[in-house]
């Protein structure tokens, strides 16, 4: 098993094939999915020719992968997914925060401690320069804890999505921070 990171509570992990039922079980729970895709369910094929090969994909830019299972350290339950995805192939200077989690795991601040530990990760060893974040207007919960982790408010913006899911007509948010704000912030100063 290929670890990425530990926190207090969690350990973030490479995903593995083994994962298809847990994933198969976080992406057919449709609180988990209301913002993403309205509750639909995700079929078995789904999970094995979609979700895998992109939660699997090394970035050479990055040097790692841009997503990891989250297991709580102590039991090894899995909690779901977080995301630093590069957002160009060959370049770790802009990424994409994201995170997926089981509904038990809600409101427990895993979400903000995986999402910081991701963040440091990124701004002091794999060469981010800018993290952001997006969700839907309506999702107040992400949006809380993109604050949290020192995400700023950029843009209200509006998309067209292939499938009209509940609050999207509210459109969507993006946040973003800079690795000299993070530094700021932390009491690190700009190193340059």
């Amino acid at each position: 098993m290929r670890i990425l990171l530990e926190t207090g509570r969690l350990t973030l992990r490479a995903v593995t094939e083994a994962d298809t039922d847990d994933l198969l079980a976080l992406d057919n729970d449709p609180a988990v999915t209301r913002f993403l895709n309205g509750g639909r369910p995700t079929t078995r094929e789904e999970i094995r020719t979609g979700t895998l090969p992109r939660l699997l994909h090394d970035y050479p830019g990055l040097g790692t992968r841009g997503h990891w299972a989250a297991q709580e350290r102590e039991s090894g339950a899995f909690l779901g997914w977080f995301a630093l995805r590069p957002l160009a192939e060959d370049s770790p200077a802009e990424v994409e925060l994201g995170y997926r989690l089981r509904r038990e795991a809600w409101g427990r601040g895993y979400a903000t401690e995986g999402s910081r530990a991701l963040i440091r990760k990124g701004f002091t060893d794999l060469g981010v320069l800018r993290v952001t974040a997006q969700t839907m207007t309506v999702n107040t919960k992400s949006r809380r804890v993109m604050e949290k982790c020192g995400l700023t408010f950029l843009r209200h913006f509006t998309e067209e999505w292939p499938e009209v899911i509940e609050g999207s007509e509210h459109g969507d948010v993006e946040y973003a921070l800079t690795r000299a704000e993070w530094e700021r912030a932390e009491g690190r100063g700009t190193t340059g």
